[in-house]
């Protein structure tokens, strides 16, 4: 019904409403049933271990269990035929001191957010991750992309993109209030109440600081969606064209390799580092040498002081008097700072502890 509606002003009240109802069937899609078996299905049941967690999805026999096996040494089985793949295959990579968990995803095949083949459970590890890498044919690299990024979109991951910035606050009374810092070309009251209503929303606060459509509104009541940074690795670049490949390098999150050959493997590990976008941390024991061997790995989006000391010990932070910090967060070398302190790559903390 969609695709026959014409996109214009006076339908996107209707476009809307269809959206919302097709994002509520696509999230009971998603949730596991408790009836007979169900779960996350043999051989995905993965353990998350390590500092990050790397997911390689793709169309069967691009080449994903090729870079497996050349960059972490786990065998995972090749063949020249779809579907060799049947299970999810773990793999690790230590790269400038961290963990990185790499998995061989099954191939994921078109119509795999409808439940076809083993597309839900290969989604849902999917959604585990911390990175995702696309693995194309250079051969056909934007089909694939496009009906790889159709499928992980219907089930909420949403790549290369931040979270709307929008507010949606549930009320109790006073109906749908709906403001806009901005010009608005996708939405008005009518539709943001359609499809309010679709979720059985009455009153709530609805506030806008970008030109947001439909689908945005959409993502952000349902509140289960991932954003997650992707790398399209464009496999079997010894197929192409010089021509073609200066094409390929110039694309934004693109990374052409060879797995078979092993070409630019490098390029695509510093490519992921940069993604993941890790935060090293060194301890030193007072009265010893800082540990450059074994480093404390945090989010960059979470590395106070006091996730440092966490991450060592759940009570270090109970027992937390000031850290010494050298390194590029502090002005002196060293510098005495409280848990709000923000760390910074390749610094060095000794925690002091109450007496």
């Amino acid at each position: 019904q969609m695709s026959k509606t014409q996109k214009n002003k006076a339908t996107a009240h209707h476009l809307g409403l269809l959206k919302a109802k097709l994002a509520k069937l696509r999230r009971e899609l998603l949730t596991p049933t408790t009836k007979g078996g169900g779960g996350a299905g043999e051989g995905f049941d993965v353990t998350k271990s390590g500092d990050a967690r790397v997911g390689l999805v793709g169309f069967p026999s691009v080449g994903k269990s090729t870079l497996l096996n050349k960059l972490t040494g786990t065998f995972s089985e090749v063949a020249s035929y779809e579907f060799t793949t049947l299970t999810c295959i773990p793999g690790v990579i230590m790269y400038k001191g961290a963990k990185v968990q790499l998995l061989d995803l099954p191939g994921i095949i078109e119509g795999a957010k409808d439940g076809k083949g083993r597309g839900r459970q290969v989604i849902s590890t999917a959604r585990t991750c911390n990175v995702i890498l696309i693995v194309l044919d250079a051969i056909k690299p934007i089909t694939h992309k496009r009906l790889i990024e159709k499928e992980l979109e219907g089930f909420g991951i949403r790549l290369n993109k931040t979270p709307p910035n929008m507010t949606f606050r549930r009320k109790e009374k006073g109906g749908i209030n709906f403001t806009s810092t901005v010009a608005n070309t996708h939405l008005d009251l009518d539709t943001v109440k359609a499809i309010c209503s679709e979720y059985r929303i009455h009153n709530a606060d609805v506030s806008l600081r970008f030109d947001a459509t439909a689908d945005d509104l959409i993502d952000v009541i349902e509140g289960s969606r991932i954003y997650m940074p992707c790398i399209y690795v464009v496999n079997k670049i010894d197929q192409i064209t010089v021509e073609e490949l200066d094409i390929l390098d110039k694309l934004p999150h693109y990374c052409p390799i060879s797995a078979h050959l092993e070409w630019n493997l490098d390029g695509l590990l510093e490519m992921v580092w940069e993604y993941l976008d890790l935060c090293r941390l060194y301890t030193k024991p007072k009265g010893l040498n800082p540990d450059y061997e074994d480093p404390v790995i945090l989010s960059s989006k979470r590395k106070t002081v006091e996730d440092f000391c966490n991450q060592i010990h759940k009570d270090m932070a109970k027992q937390f008097k000031y850290a010494l910090v050298w390194g590029s967060s502090v002005k002196h070398k060293p510098q005495r700072v409280g848990k709000e302190h923000e760390l910074e790559d390749e610094d060095v903390v000794q925690i002091i502890k109450k007496i």
